[in-house]
């Protein structure tokens, strides 16, 4: 994990999985059976600002909610696999559609459905409550668990270090 960060500068665009890392992948279950998962708004807002700052970001995730898909809609995420069967395909779709280097996407998984991926990625993150299988190929493996910061985290930190983050 020491030279992650001369990794940050390279990044262009960032791919996540949602549930273990926008949430901290519990679902609860509603009395019509819908589930429901909980997102912490700092993420929200750090994605947000960086597709404002122009990144790229996209989600992969095996899941398939509207709630889920309308929630990065209204971020303004615009590649969005849900439903993923083959997250390696889904990843080489994104860095082909938008002619990007592997090297150049930061991707955060936190579970094994996510592995291949990661080996794949420039610069592989997780939460610090990933599996043991994620966190030994993982370059850099956030502070924070998922759900509470972890995505935040990794987009503050590369626009932070590429000059991009708020100035005050």
């Amino acid at each position: 994990m020491a030279n992650y960060k001369e990794k940050l500068k390279n990044i262009k665009a960032f791919i996540f999985d949602v549930d273990g890392v926008f949430t901290d992948g519990k679902i609860y279950l509603e009395p019509g059976g819908e589930f429901v998962r909980a997102v912490d708004m700092k993420d929200g807002y750090a994605v947000n600002y960086a597709i404002k700052q122009g990144y790229i970001i996209g989600i992969i995730s095996g899941g398939n909610s509207e709630a889920v898909r309308k929630r990065f809609q209204f971020l303004k995420i615009t590649d969005i696999y849900m439903n993923s069967k083959d997250k390696k395909s889904d990843f080489e779709d994104f860095y082909f559609k938008y002619n990007l280097k592997p090297e150049e996407i930061l991707y955060m998984g936190d579970d094994i459905p996510d592995y291949e991926v990661m080996k794949l990625a420039g610069l592989s993150t997780c939460p610090a409550d990933a599996v043991e299988e994620i966190k030994s190929i993982a370059h850099y493996i956030s502070t924070f668990p998922g759900g509470q910061g972890c995505v935040r985290d990794v987009i503050e930190q590369v626009l932070k270090l590429q000059g991009k983050w708020v100035k005050y």
